[in-house]
């Protein structure tokens, strides 16, 4: 079972399933919060919110199986954000930008350097 994050009050709740539980590295999240995690799983699940079908991630020490059923809220306005959202995906955006910024500023230096002066 999954631990919840604190439920949102007046959300509907769903019972979500597990649809894919993926191991990653910690170096997205150490370099994304400064904090060295030596792993972490990224839990792919799904619930419906009336007639649709949404999906969700959230990130956790512990693997969970394929097929888990777990309670998830979800807010009635925008139903694709649910109780479980913990930012899976902000490790990814700021590891990109970080990576960007090195290429832009390696390649600044290079040309700084080597010159594109004569």
């Amino acid at each position: 079972m999954t631990a919840e994050l604190e439920p949102h009050p007046g959300w509907p709740r769903a019972t979500a399933t597990v649809t894919e539980c993926r191991y990653e590295t910690g170096a997205l999240q150490a370099l994304a919060f400064g904090i060295p995690s030596a792993r972490h799983f990224e839990i792919t699940f799904n619930y419906w919110a009336g007639e649709t079908l949404h999906t969700g991630q959230y990130l956790s020490a512990k693997y969970v199986p394929q097929g888990t059923l777990f309670p998830v809220s979800y807010d009635p306005v925008e139903p694709h954000i649910h109780s479980q959202a913990n930012s899976p995906r902000r490790p990814r955006l700021l590891y990109t930008l970080a990576v960007v910024a090195f290429a832009t500023l390696t390649s600044a230096a290079i040309l700084y350097t080597h010159g594109c002066h004569s």
